[in-house]
């Protein structure tokens, strides 16, 4: 499924019509909310409308239809307005561009090691967890200074889709298959590249640039098993 907010990731606000409706939810005509998946959180958000506003809480998926789930039983007639929140949308978009870069340096730095598992959080923390058996912990602590030069540097993070096959035969492209979005209906994956450092397939929002991120600082490191590390990050470095 191709997303809106992919397209237009700066657009919080567009002016709509109801495809369908059921009480407590609707379908847009078009919607720039992200409706969760890979590890990161759905936006929040509210949609106006004539008879007044209403919270959006939650997303359903089915039949190629993105059911935006309400706070409100209410029934909504007419153009509405789907306001997506910003300080949340700019929090998930910080993080999961973080998230990339700690990826895209341990990826290098511990031979290739893939990703298992990936989860961010409202409160502006984010833990990935990797295959690192036998990984040193302090090693590990110590990319936090790696990251945010790479922050500072203010790198360019573009996207593209690619088709399946070329995707797979490309070394560590997909690195995790919980965190790697699924085929679109022409058979291509989406891809995130931050230039000159990184590319893997991914289905979130990012910044347009690694500068828009505050500095960030690596919380915790915990052991989950003979081959799991997970290390736990923060927005709001030093």
């Amino acid at each position: 499924m191709h997303l809106l907010c992919h397209e237009r990731p700066d657009d919080l606000v567009v002016e709509t019509s109801i495809t369908d409706a059921r009480p407590g939810r609707v379908a847009l005509a078009q919607t720039l909310f992200y409706p969760g998946g890979g590890g990161q959180l759905a936006d929040k958000g509210v949609i106006r409308w004539s008879g007044g506003e209403a919270r959006v809480t939650g997303f359903e998926i089915s039949a190629g239809k993105i059911w935006h789930l309400l706070d409100t039983q209410a029934e909504m007639t007419g153009t509405v307005e789907a306001a997506v929140d910003p300080d949340f949308r700019r929090t998930m978009r910080q993080l999961h561009t973080d998230t990339h870069v700690l990826n895209a340096l341990v990826f290098q730095h511990f031979d290739g090691a893939l990703v298992t598992g990936v989860q961010m959080a409202e409160d502006g923390t984010a833990r990935m967890d990797f295959d690192l058996q036998g990984a040193d912990n302090d090693r590990l602590r110590s990319l936090e200074g790696p990251i945010n030069d790479l922050i500072r540097q203010d790198i360019a993070v573009t996207c593209s889709y690619v088709p399946m096959h070329e995707a797979h035969a490309e070394h560590g492209l997909i690195r995790s298959r919980s965190v790697a979005p699924p085929p679109t209906p022409d058979g291509k994956i989406r891809i995130v590249e931050i230039a000159g450092l990184d590319r893997q397939a991914c289905g979130g929002t990012h910044l347009s640039s690694t500068g828009g991120s505050p500095p960030i600082r690596i919380l915790k490191i915990d052991n989950k098993g003979r081959h799991n590390r997970r290390v736990r990050i923060g927005l709001g470095g030093p």
